[in-house]
């Protein structure tokens, strides 16, 4: 006995290695098997990771795995992906694997898929991205039992997991998206006439020409279906479905024919309790509804039969019914009553174009406040056509007071209405404003507004619309947001296209305002994270990409960044999240400031462009609150009086809507009126009195000085401009960075008379009026930044130029003196001589002098002329060593 079982147990051992060893042994062979079905079937370029096989897991059946399949379609849809899966697993006989693709077909007995994505497309030209098969291009043969292929059916079982599908239709301006799809079968397709039991759930979006038909509903079917595979028809037999929760049973066929598809479907809820018409509504806004209590009835129930073809549609008739009902949820205050639905959709011809919807009552209550309205939808599928009425009171407070909906921001006010519309979707969308026929008016009161596109919420004290053909009026408008408060009028052009689509809010308003922020109007957005950088996502202001619209303001005190400005007038361009100033004026800075120019954050930095005009600008006001003044010139702190200024510059801003003060460039041209220096402001003043104490830096003559500045990368270049100082011209010119670092120099023309008691003398001794004309450039170099400048200047080499000028001037004059006393000597000597003998002969009797005691006049003469120059050379020689 033990060596039976002995032996038993290692033929178990040796069978369960063989089914572990066979596997890799036929790999190869399967992964040619499935090669060989889709080349011989299917147009398209197919990949997949791995092809396994395991005689273990589906025992006594062969189980076959394919990882990772990537189908991709060819030409017109090159290089699009048609379909992936993570993995399709096949159950089928062992035996199957041995048949050639010559042999009879390779029957099939389960299928599996994980994971699968599937877009169906079909352009605008009508060509399909789904019509893989391979067309056989062998000659028809009527017997049909001679036509082959590689795979049959005989499924036991099948089933999708956690799937999804696509379907667009560009011509039809149709999509369909099913999330979240399981799907399985038990039945066999090889069998003429046999049934398959069915259960399915997703999640189903539907859109028809921009328009939403369904959004993400929750889809439940447990279908019984027979199938006559020889009539290729369809029968519900036993069918429940669920739409979110509402139940339908539904019976009928569906028959493939030659035309297309031939449809007869009935389908109505079980119940009439009004509790199904909550069912319908997502779950997500409906919240449990086993313990909400209703009265009335609600029934729903269609007819749809006729043709699916390229041309046809079935006709429907769908009707949704509800008579005096009301609603309340257990949790909440208010009960919704007189609830009064009648819904028809309609299509009696079977073309598409002719479905319409008539919503011929929509009435409800809550507390005292009724909201009635009534609508019909043409042409739903091409140029939708809406004629609506509504009449009502509604206090939005109620809506979660009554219903289980969340909001971001609680809603809260009176809205009053009578209005009646009728347009075309095409008329939005082109803004054919005349086609758009409004007639009535609404009225809004204590009405809080908050979205994602503004920071604060805007409450709305009150405002009055008038409803007219093409445009909307705005009566009043009267509004809060943050600490703004504003008061407008104008004209809406869009307002439906802005309700009812992506279109922008188009108008023209006129704006009052008392106090008005900047920064309440902006809109805080994450910028989205670039993988690639290191640093965090930040926030930054956004104008709002909805409006486009033209604002004319007139504001008593704006507020920007630390900025308050008083009587604000312009006109306000804003579009594509862009703003245009024109011709914007205000006071500030006891003076008038003129703007042009635009700020844009349509890009993740935003930018700006702008043209800034300054009319007798008070000069220590502006310079101490406007950081950019301050920037383009720093020492212009310490300066009082007025300022006149034209300043262009563009550059980006920062996330608290501030200039970076780095990437500003542009020019700027500056006047000083009356202006006078405060010593006591900047230690760069004092420096140069330092170092030029014959100028006192109080005392500058700074009226009517003009300037010209010159800014890129986060310098400023002045070009060279000229101040005085009594008699001392000055021209200064340089750079600085807005770091406020400086490289200046300012040349000093300074007259000789300030140099100096030494250069004083010389001056004196010289004595002559053309010398106290000399001037000498006398150079500053300011450098360092403007909290710790550094002075130096050449005015001792300066002195010693001008001393040795002096000198030299002296020493020409006292060699033209010594030239002109020869020049007088002689002459007497001469005129001498002459008299002598003149006196001589008149006088033949004078008694004649002692010769022991008269001087001869020349030798004395030549020793005075002597004596003076050698005086004057000590005089030179001593003034040379001073």
């Amino acid at each position: 006995m033990k060596k039976a079982l002995k032996i038993l147990g290692i033929v178990i051992l040796i069978v369960f290695l063989l089914l572990l060893a066979i596997p890799f042994a036929f790999q190869s062979q399967i992964k040619d098997m499935v090669k060989n079905f889709i080349n011989q079937n299917l147009n398209a370029h197919v990949e997949f990771s791995d092809v396994s096989l395991s005689l273990i897991r589906s025992f006594p059946q062969a189980h076959v795995n394919v990882d990772d399949l990537v189908i991709t379609n060819f030409e017109p849809f090159k290089d699009e992906t048609f379909a992936t899966a993570k993995n399709i697993s096949f159950t089928m006989s062992v035996k199957e694997l041995f048949k050639k693709a010559d042999e009879d077909p390779i029957v099939v007995n389960s299928i599996t898929v994980d994971e699968a994505l599937l877009t169906l497309k079909t352009d605008k030209f009508g060509n399909t991205n789904y019509d893989l098969a391979k067309k056989d291009d062998t000659t028809n043969n009527t017997d049909s039992s001679t036509e082959s292929s590689s795979f049959s059916f005989d499924i036991e079982d099948y089933s999708i997991n956690s799937s999804a599908l696509t379907y667009l239709d560009e011509g039809a301006n149709t999509e369909i998206y099913v999330t979240e799809l399981n799907h399985s079968g038990k039945g066999t397709f090889s069998a003429e006439a046999s049934e398959l039991d069915t259960k399915t759930e997703a999640n189903v979006s539907l859109s028809m020409d921009s328009t939403k038909y369904l959004n993400n509903n929750h889809i439940k079917l447990d279908a019984l279906i027979g199938l006559d595979l020889n009539n290729q028809k369809y029968t519900f037999k036993d069918n429940k479905g669920y739409i979110n929760q509402l139940p339908l049973e539904f019976k009928g066929y569906v028959q493939m024919v030659d035309e297309g598809q031939e449809i007869d479907i009935t389908f109505e809820n079980p119940q009439s309790s009004f509790k199904d018409f909550l069912a319908v509504i997502p779950e997500t806004y409906s919240k449990n509804i086993d313990d909400v209590e209703t009265s009335g009835d609600f029934k729903v129930s269609g007819v749809i039969k006729g043709l699916v073809s390229e041309t046809t549609i079935p006709t429907l008739d769908i009707s949704i019914l509800s008579n005096n009902a009301s609603f309340k949820y257990p949790d909440l205050p208010k009960r919704v009553e007189n609830i009064t639905i009648d819904t028809a959709i309609k299509n009696t011809t079977g073309n598409v174009d002719d479905t319409f919807v008539a919503i011929n009552t929509l009435n409800f209550k809550i507390d005292q406040d009724v909201f009635k309205s009534s609508a019909t939808i043409k042409n739903i599928t091409k140029n939708m056509m809406v004629n609506a009425n509504l009449d009502g009171t509604l206090n939005l407070s109620n809506i979660t007071k009554a219903y289980p909906i969340e909001l971001e921001n609680e809603l809260s006010g009176i809205l009053k209405g009578q209005l009646n519309t009728a347009f075309d979707m095409e008329a939005i969308e082109k803004n054919q404003y005349e086609r758009i026929k409004n007639n009535g008016s609404v009225t809004v009161s204590d009405f809080i507004f908050s979205s994602e596109d503004i920071v604060n919420p805007i409450h709305i004290s009150k405002a009055d619309v008038t409803f007219n053909p093409g445009t909307v009026s705005l009566n009043s408008f009267n509004a809060k947001t943050g600490e703004s408060d504003l008061n407008a009028t104008g004209t809406i052009k869009n307002l439906i296209g802005f309700l009812l689509s992506d279109k922008k809010l188009q108008g023209n308003f006129n704006v009052n305002s008392n106090y008005f922020a900047v920064s309440d109007f902006m809109v805080a957005s994450s910028e989205t994270e670039d993988t690639n950088k290191t640093t965090p996502a930040s926030e930054s202001l956004k104008i709002p990409d909805f409006l486009d619209c033209t604002i004319n303001a007139n504001a008593k005190t704006v507020v920007y960044d630390n900025l308050n400005l008083k009587d604000v007038k312009g006109a306000l361009v804003i579009k594509d999240q862009e703003a245009k100033l024109q011709n914007l004026t205000s006071s500030i800075f006891d003076g008038i400031l003129a703007v042009t120019g635009n700020v844009s954050t349509k890009a993740d930095i935003p930018t700006f462009n702008l043209s800034l005009g300054a009319d007798s600008f008070d000069i220590s006001k502006s310079f101490k609150d406007l950081q950019l003044l301050q920037s383009l010139a720093p020492i212009a702190k310490a300066l009082q009086g007025k300022l006149n200024t034209t300043i262009n510059l563009a550059g980006s801003l920062d996330k608290e809507f501030s200039p970076k003060l780095s990437s500003i460039s542009g020019d700027a041209f500056a006047e000083l009126l009356t202006t006078k220096i405060d010593p006591k402001e900047g230690e760069l003043l004092s420096k140069l009195e330092g170092a030029l104490n014959f100028v006192d830096f109080s005392k500058l003559n700074l009226n009517d000085i003009k300037a010209q500045l010159k800014f890129e990368n986060g310098n400023v270049t002045v070009k060279p401009f000229k101040l005085s100082y009594q008699d001392i011209g000055i021209e200064v010119s340089g750079s600085h960075s807005f770091e406020k670092t400086m490289s200046y120099n300012a040349v000093f023309n300074v007259p000789a008379k300030y140099l100096g008691s030494d250069v004083n003398r010389l001056i004196g001794k010289i004595n002559d009026n053309d010398v106290n004309k000399i001037t000498i450039p006398v150079t500053a170099n300011i450098t360092g930044s403007y909290t710790s400048p550094k002075v130096s200047t050449d005015l001792t080499s300066g002195v010693s130029n001008l001393t040795k000028q002096l000198i030299e001037i002296e020493k020409q004059k006292l060699l033209n003196s010594g030239k002109d006393k020869v020049n007088d000597l002689l002459g007497n000597l001469l005129g001498g001589d002459k008299n002598t003998t003149n006196e001589t002969t008149k006088d033949s009797t004078a008694t004649k002098t002692d010769t022991t005691t008269t001087k001869d006049p020349v030798k004395e003469g030549v020793k005075s002329l002597l004596n003076g120059l050698i005086k004057n050379r000590k005089k030179t020689d001593s003034t040379k060593q001073q």
